[in-house]
């Protein structure tokens, strides 16, 4: 056990609020101390299990405690002051990605974690999933060379999945299917092959008239990428399709990579299967190593770094935002050029 356990708030108590809640009240790194939600029954439930106090109001979970950490579940839409004034009072912050519902809104969070000199981590769970970690290490092999591989094929579906109501409203959300739903995807992409220099996008809906169509997010975006004159990407996300899940194929030379969430596999032109990996790590396995990187990136910040930070997770933020302009503009846009990026490298 740590010699200093974090004390910590839980914001949000949604599935994937309780999933973080479970796995850190499973790690010694953590002290569960209150936890938040906008129904307080909801919040008083949680807190009986978890023997810790219950707020539906973040504001006063923000100002009458002090906390060592904030783990940020709920939507930014209802808390992006309360994370400002958390950061103020010197918490450091995991927030479950999307880190926000925009890039501005993402490069400000960064500015103000520098400026109060705070731990700001994004919790990104698949780049924990052994599968996803098997092929960066494969990737990272010499004789893999990123340089054989000229085509990446990319899919997301979230099946008849319900979305929250907040999900379908652009103010609140900031985007559909590919910021709410296919983030990990598109963390994927870039930490594997770096930032795109082109991107183009299409999406759709499925409103009923055009003028309602205006005002929902997304529920179904394709979009072309071009990482290099020598690799681009097609990436399809969406919220209607079935069945439930989403794969990366990767088209080399000699040789084609297959990864969902449960396997990585090999196979050569001709289609014969030369490595082929089942897996069996679940979403809390991967929230608990997530919840323990960034623990140990503030008990020990010398020797560990946060796997996935909020100024890295900007590039992500670039090319989704990019994606949402191109929609708009009918042309292709690029995420390098957007403001601000480059000073937040």
């Amino acid at each position: 056990m740590p010699e200093t356990r974090l004390k910590t708030a839980i914001l949000g108590l949604d599935d994937n609020g309780r999933l973080l809640l479970e796995a850190a009240s499973q790690l010694d790194y953590f002290h569960i101390e209150a936890v938040a939600d906008k129904d307080i029954t909801t919040a008083e439930e949680v807190a009986n299990e978890h023997n810790c106090i219950a707020y539906d109001d973040y504001r006063q979970l923000i100002t009458q405690n002090q906390f060592d950490c904030l783990i940020v579940a709920a939507g930014i839409y209802s808390c992006d002051e309360y994370i400002r004034a958390a950061m103020k009072k010197k918490f450091d912050i995991l927030k479950l990605a999307p880190p926000a519902r925009n890039f501005q809104e993402a490069a400000e969070f960064v500015r103000l974690a520098d400026e109060e000199d705070v731990t700001f981590a994004v919790g990104n769970p698949y780049r924990f999933a052994e599968s996803f970690l098997a092929l960066k290490e494969f990737l990272a092999e010499p004789e893999n060379n990123k340089e054989q591989f000229f085509l990446v094929r990319a899919f997301h579906s979230t099946g008849e999945q319900l979305q929250p109501a907040w999900h379908n409203d652009p103010k609140l959300a900031g985007g559909g299917v590919l910021l709410r739903n296919c983030y990990g995807l598109m963390d994927q992409l870039t930490c594997n092959f770096a930032m795109p220099e082109q991107v183009y996008s299409l999406t759709m809906n499925v409103a009923g008239d055009r003028q309602q169509r205006h005002c929902l997010t997304e529920d179904a975006i394709v979009v072309s990428i071009r990482f290099s004159d020598n690799l681009i990407c097609n990436l399809i996300a969406s919220r209607r399709v079935e069945p439930k899940g989403q794969f990366l194929k990767i088209y080399g030379k000699d040789k084609i990579i297959s990864v969902t969430d449960s396997s990585f596999a090999v196979s050569n032109r001709a289609g014969k299967i030369l490595q082929l990996t089942e897996y069996k790590d679940n979403p809390l396995g991967r929230m608990k190593k997530l919840l323990e990187n960034f623990a140990l990136s503030i008990l020990s910040p010398d020797n560990n770094r946060p796997c996935s930070s909020a100024r890295e997770n900007l590039r992500n933020m670039a090319v989704i935002e990019s994606a949402y302009l191109s929609s708009r503009t009918d042309t292709p846009e690029q995420p390098g050029r957007i403001p601000g990026l480059v000073s937040s490298r």
